[in-house]
Formats: structure tokens, sequence, C-alpha cells
């Protein structure tokens, strides 16, 4: 794919194809969205949720960013999960990170990106909190990919620290949390982590109700 010229033919034979499969697809997916899982990944553009999963539009709610982060300030990504949780009801959420991650590869190496080193501290003190077991694995690839592994649960974890997910665990709702990694050599999914309410979290990360 080289210019916008392309993409926006490619966008032509694709929906022309649809409707030829199928003349009401379009009809039909723009009346509702009903998805059951939410999809926080990575923006690499090798790791498309719908494609590496098999899925079709408008069953996964998706958010993106560097390095698949949850950040408690991110108020893009709070705003994802409250609609995903609060309005659509989803009963997944899953964090995706990829094994060959440049945004794990950049904050393992202390390299100075600007901005995005600031978003890729979340990362760094990841590393530092497991720190020594890392430094125990001398092949290079084997402890980023480890590191790839530490984050996508970190990120799990954060999500379990909300007070999005609490109040719905709290209302007894079906609420799912798992952490996958990718493999961009295999195009297969690994289950690393799943918290399925609070009892999989830490009484000093619970809030009280309200």
């Amino acid at each position: 794919m080289t210019d916008a010229k392309e993409i926006l033919e490619r966008n032509e034979a694709w929906a022309k194809a649809r409707v030829e499969e199928d003349p009401a697809y379009f009809k039909r997916l723009a009346k509702k969205q009903n998805p059951q899982v939410l999809w926080i990944g990575c923006s690499d553009s090798r790791v498309a949720a719908n494609v590496v999963t098999g899925t079709a539009p408008g069953e996964m709610f998706v958010h993106r960013n560097i390095a698949n982060l949850v950040v408690a300030t991110d108020l893009n990504m709070l705003s994802v999960l409250d609609f995903a949780v609060s309005k659509l009801k989803v009963k997944h959420v899953v964090v995706c990170g990829h094994y060959g991650c440049g945004g794990v590869e950049a904050a393992a190496g202390q390299k100075d990106l600007g901005l995005v080193s600031h978003w890729l501290r979340n990362i760094e003190d990841t590393f530092w909190a497991n720190r020594d077991a890392l430094r125990a694995i001398k092949n290079k690839t084997a402890r980023l990919d480890r590191l790839v592994e530490l984050n996508v649960e970190a990120q799990v974890l954060n999500l379990a620290k909300t007070a999005i997910v609490q109040a719905a665990w709290r209302g007894k709702r079906e609420l799912m949390l798992h952490g996958w990694v990718y493999g961009l050599e295999t195009g297969r999914l690994k289950s690393l982590r799943t918290m399925k309410g609070p009892g999989d979290l830490d009484a000093v990360f619970r809030y009280a109700a309200s």
C-alpha cells in the first residue's frame, strides 16, 4: 500500500464485494453494535484486532495505544473502558501485547524518545519491579519477550484496580479480564492471565462501595 488514493480504491472494492455477497450487509451493521469484548491492544500496524481474532465488524470494541498500556491518568482509555463496560455491557476485556513490541524494547533500552519516553515510563516501572528475574535472562530476545508478558499482566492488574471494573463486579456483572500476547512470527494468541472478580485483587486495591 503506497498512498491514500490506493487506500480509497481498496475501500471501494471491499465495499462493493460485501454488497455483492450480502446486499443488506451495511444496512444491518449500521443499526447497532453489540460487542461482547473490549480489546486494548498495541498500536502496532501488524496487530489488528479483528484480523488476528477472525472477528467481524461489530463483534469487538477496540482501543489501541503504544505498548497496550492501561494508565490511571489516561482519560481516553478510561472513557473507552467506561463506555464498553457501563453502556455496551461487554463481558470480556482483553489486554493484548505482542512479542517484538518496539515500545517495550525502547523502555528496556533506556532510549530517549521524547514525549513517548514519558508514556513508556510505565513499562520501566514493570522492569524495575522484576529486575532481578529479567536481568538473569541473558538472551536479549528472551528477556524482551518476558518483559512483554510481564507488561501485559501488569496492565490486566491495572484494569482491575479501576473504579469502573470494580463497580461492575460489585454489581455482580459477568466481567472477565484477560491478558494475552500475540506472536508476530506464528500468528497465535497466548493466554497469560485471567481475573474474574474482586477476589482476584488484593484488598489494598479494592474500593469500598459508596
